[in-house]
Protein backbone atom coordinates (compact mmCIF):
# COMPACT_ATOMS: atom_id res chain seq x y z
CA UNK A 1 0.00 0.00 0.00
CA UNK A 2 1.71 2.87 -1.24
CA UNK A 3 1.04 6.32 0.65
CA UNK A 4 2.02 9.87 -1.00
CA UNK A 5 3.21 13.09 0.89
CA UNK A 6 2.73 16.42 -1.06
CA UNK A 7 5.01 19.15 -0.73
CA UNK A 8 4.37 22.67 -2.10
CA UNK A 9 7.79 24.31 -2.97
CA UNK A 10 9.40 27.15 -4.62
CA UNK A 11 8.20 30.70 -6.17
CA UNK A 12 6.95 28.22 -8.93
CA UNK A 13 4.41 26.39 -6.23
CA UNK A 14 5.19 23.24 -7.74
CA UNK A 15 4.21 19.90 -6.11
CA UNK A 16 7.09 17.14 -5.20
CA UNK A 17 5.88 14.18 -4.06
CA UNK A 18 7.14 11.22 -1.70
CA UNK A 19 6.03 8.00 -2.11
CA UNK A 20 6.02 5.46 0.51
CA UNK A 21 5.24 1.75 1.95
CA UNK A 22 4.43 0.07 5.02
CA UNK A 23 8.17 -0.85 5.41
CA UNK A 24 9.01 2.62 5.63
CA UNK A 25 11.21 2.62 1.90
CA UNK A 26 10.71 6.02 -0.10
CA UNK A 27 10.56 7.37 -3.59
CA UNK A 28 10.93 11.05 -3.98
CA UNK A 29 10.00 12.05 -7.61
CA UNK A 30 10.25 15.56 -8.61
CA UNK A 31 11.91 17.39 -5.71
CA UNK A 32 11.63 21.02 -6.14
CA UNK A 33 12.68 22.44 -3.04
CA UNK A 34 14.13 25.91 -3.68
CA UNK A 35 14.82 27.10 -0.32
CA UNK A 36 16.97 26.04 2.52
CA UNK A 37 14.14 26.27 4.93
CA UNK A 38 11.71 23.68 1.89
CA UNK A 39 15.21 21.23 1.93
CA UNK A 40 14.87 20.97 5.66
CA UNK A 41 10.52 20.58 5.43
CA UNK A 42 11.24 17.90 3.03
CA UNK A 43 14.41 16.10 5.65
CA UNK A 44 11.88 16.26 8.25
CA UNK A 45 9.49 14.88 6.95
CA UNK A 46 11.84 12.01 5.98
CA UNK A 47 13.11 11.69 9.37
CA UNK A 48 10.02 12.15 11.06
CA UNK A 49 8.17 9.46 9.66
CA UNK A 50 11.17 7.79 9.60
CA UNK A 51 11.68 6.91 5.98
CA UNK A 52 14.44 5.49 3.88
CA UNK A 53 14.57 7.06 0.45
CA UNK A 54 16.03 4.61 -1.82
CA UNK A 55 14.83 6.47 -5.59
CA UNK A 56 14.97 9.84 -6.72
CA UNK A 57 12.54 10.42 -10.65
CA UNK A 58 11.80 13.24 -12.81
CA UNK A 59 8.66 13.55 -14.61
CA UNK A 60 10.35 15.95 -16.54
CA UNK A 61 13.39 18.40 -16.03
CA UNK A 62 11.85 21.97 -16.09
CA UNK A 63 13.94 23.97 -13.34
CA UNK A 64 11.08 24.14 -11.10
CA UNK A 65 11.21 19.92 -10.88
CA UNK A 66 14.79 19.54 -10.77
CA UNK A 67 15.62 22.50 -7.94
CA UNK A 68 16.14 19.77 -5.70
CA UNK A 69 17.73 16.71 -7.41
CA UNK A 70 21.38 18.01 -6.21
CA UNK A 71 20.46 18.03 -2.45
CA UNK A 72 18.39 15.16 -3.14
CA UNK A 73 21.63 13.51 -4.36
CA UNK A 74 23.89 14.79 -1.45
CA UNK A 75 21.43 14.38 1.33
CA UNK A 76 20.46 10.67 0.72
CA UNK A 77 23.05 9.53 -2.15
CA UNK A 78 20.43 8.96 -4.90
CA UNK A 79 21.43 8.86 -8.39
CA UNK A 80 18.67 10.19 -11.04
CA UNK A 81 16.63 8.45 -12.95
CA UNK A 82 14.73 10.21 -16.04
CA UNK A 83 13.06 9.60 -19.60
CA UNK A 84 16.19 9.59 -22.19
CA UNK A 85 15.40 12.82 -23.82
CA UNK A 86 15.13 15.17 -21.01
CA UNK A 87 18.91 14.74 -21.03
CA UNK A 88 19.01 18.24 -22.51
CA UNK A 89 16.56 19.81 -20.84
CA UNK A 90 18.16 18.90 -17.29
CA UNK A 91 21.99 20.43 -18.86
CA UNK A 92 19.84 23.30 -19.71
CA UNK A 93 17.77 23.95 -16.55
CA UNK A 94 20.45 26.00 -14.94
CA UNK A 95 20.05 28.54 -17.77
CA UNK A 96 16.39 28.53 -17.54
CA UNK A 97 17.21 29.59 -13.50
CA UNK A 98 18.99 32.45 -14.25
CA UNK A 99 16.39 33.92 -16.82
CA UNK A 100 13.96 33.47 -14.05
CA UNK A 101 15.42 35.28 -11.18
CA UNK A 102 16.30 31.60 -9.75
CA UNK A 103 19.58 30.74 -9.83
CA UNK A 104 20.56 27.26 -8.50
CA UNK A 105 23.43 24.23 -8.75
CA UNK A 106 21.97 21.67 -10.64
CA UNK A 107 22.18 17.66 -10.54
CA UNK A 108 25.64 16.30 -11.69
CA UNK A 109 25.73 13.00 -10.91
CA UNK A 110 25.06 9.87 -12.46
CA UNK A 111 21.73 9.51 -14.81
CA UNK A 112 19.90 6.39 -15.30
CA UNK A 113 17.20 6.25 -17.94
CA UNK A 114 13.45 5.22 -17.93
CA UNK A 115 11.54 4.39 -20.83
CA UNK A 116 7.72 3.40 -22.01
CA UNK A 117 6.77 0.33 -20.58
CA UNK A 118 9.36 0.14 -17.85
CA UNK A 119 8.47 -0.38 -14.06
CA UNK A 120 9.87 1.61 -10.95
CA UNK A 121 9.17 -1.11 -8.33
CA UNK A 122 9.22 0.12 -4.49
CA UNK A 123 8.71 -2.82 -2.56
CA UNK A 124 5.67 -4.92 -3.66
CA UNK A 125 4.25 -2.12 -5.36
CA UNK A 126 5.24 -1.70 -9.12
CA UNK A 127 5.06 1.86 -10.74
CA UNK A 128 4.03 1.85 -14.68
CA UNK A 129 6.21 4.67 -16.60
CA UNK A 130 4.29 6.10 -19.35
CA UNK A 131 5.78 8.11 -21.75
CA UNK A 132 3.74 11.32 -22.22
CA UNK A 133 5.41 14.25 -24.68
CA UNK A 134 4.20 17.78 -25.34
CA UNK A 135 4.96 19.83 -22.64
CA UNK A 136 8.35 18.45 -22.29
CA UNK A 137 10.10 16.04 -25.14
CA UNK A 138 10.49 13.15 -22.62
CA UNK A 139 7.40 14.14 -19.97
CA UNK A 140 6.55 10.95 -18.17
CA UNK A 141 4.14 9.72 -15.54
CA UNK A 142 4.33 7.61 -12.80
CA UNK A 143 0.85 4.72 -12.71
CA UNK A 144 -0.27 2.30 -9.85
CA UNK A 145 -2.88 0.33 -11.49
CA UNK A 146 -3.93 -1.28 -7.85
CA UNK A 147 -4.15 1.87 -6.09
CA UNK A 148 -5.20 3.63 -9.29
CA UNK A 149 -3.06 6.75 -8.83
CA UNK A 150 -0.97 8.62 -11.34
CA UNK A 151 1.96 10.53 -10.41
CA UNK A 152 1.36 12.90 -13.65
CA UNK A 153 3.74 15.93 -13.69
CA UNK A 154 2.66 18.78 -15.81
CA UNK A 155 1.03 16.92 -18.68
CA UNK A 156 -2.28 17.22 -17.24
CA UNK A 157 -4.16 19.47 -14.64
CA UNK A 158 -7.14 19.91 -13.06
CA UNK A 159 -9.51 21.75 -15.60
CA UNK A 160 -5.77 22.47 -17.85
CA UNK A 161 -3.15 20.85 -19.35
CA UNK A 162 1.08 21.81 -19.16
CA UNK A 163 2.03 24.91 -20.97
CA UNK A 164 3.48 23.90 -24.47
CA UNK A 165 5.45 27.17 -25.27
CA UNK A 166 9.03 26.07 -23.78
CA UNK A 167 11.45 24.76 -25.72
CA UNK A 168 10.63 21.21 -26.90
CA UNK A 169 6.96 21.66 -25.99
CA UNK A 170 4.28 20.90 -28.73
CA UNK A 171 0.58 21.58 -28.38
CA UNK A 172 -1.23 19.24 -30.92
CA UNK A 173 1.43 16.52 -29.25
CA UNK A 174 0.15 16.82 -25.72
CA UNK A 175 -3.29 16.47 -26.73
CA UNK A 176 -2.24 13.08 -28.51
CA UNK A 177 -0.22 12.21 -25.34
CA UNK A 178 -3.48 12.31 -23.04
CA UNK A 179 -6.35 11.60 -24.93
CA UNK A 180 -3.76 8.20 -26.11
CA UNK A 181 -1.57 7.51 -22.70
CA UNK A 182 -4.14 8.84 -20.17
CA UNK A 183 -7.82 8.63 -21.55
CA UNK A 184 -6.87 5.12 -21.45
CA UNK A 185 -6.78 4.69 -17.97
CA UNK A 186 -9.65 4.01 -15.90
CA UNK A 187 -12.07 6.96 -14.94
CA UNK A 188 -11.40 6.71 -11.16
CA UNK A 189 -7.80 7.00 -11.95
CA UNK A 190 -6.61 10.01 -9.18
CA UNK A 191 -4.26 12.30 -10.54
CA UNK A 192 -1.59 13.83 -8.62
CA UNK A 193 -0.61 16.75 -10.79
CA UNK A 194 2.94 19.05 -10.55
CA UNK A 195 1.03 22.15 -9.78
CA UNK A 196 -2.48 22.80 -8.20
CA UNK A 197 -4.76 19.97 -6.85
CA UNK A 198 -5.70 16.75 -7.37
CA UNK A 199 -7.84 15.52 -10.06
CA UNK A 200 -9.43 12.41 -11.93
CA UNK A 201 -8.91 11.19 -15.38
CA UNK A 202 -13.05 10.86 -15.15
CA UNK A 203 -13.58 14.41 -13.74
CA UNK A 204 -10.95 15.85 -16.84
CA UNK A 205 -12.20 13.83 -19.82
CA UNK A 206 -16.22 15.29 -18.93
CA UNK A 207 -14.66 18.96 -17.75
CA UNK A 208 -11.14 19.79 -19.34
CA UNK A 209 -11.50 22.53 -21.69
CA UNK A 210 -8.97 21.56 -23.54
CA UNK A 211 -9.90 18.24 -24.51
CA UNK A 212 -13.66 17.84 -24.18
Amino acid sequence: MLKVKAFIFSPVQENTYVLYNEQGKAIIIDPGCYFSAEQETLKNFIKDTKLDPVQLLNTHCHLDHVFGNKWVYDEFNLELYLHPLEEQVLAHAPRSGERWGLPFENYDGPLHFLQEGDTVNLGNDALQVIWAPGHSPGSICFYHQEQQLLIGGDVLFHQSIGRTDLPGGDHQTLLNSIREKLWVLPDEVKVFPGHGITTTIGYEKRNNPFLV
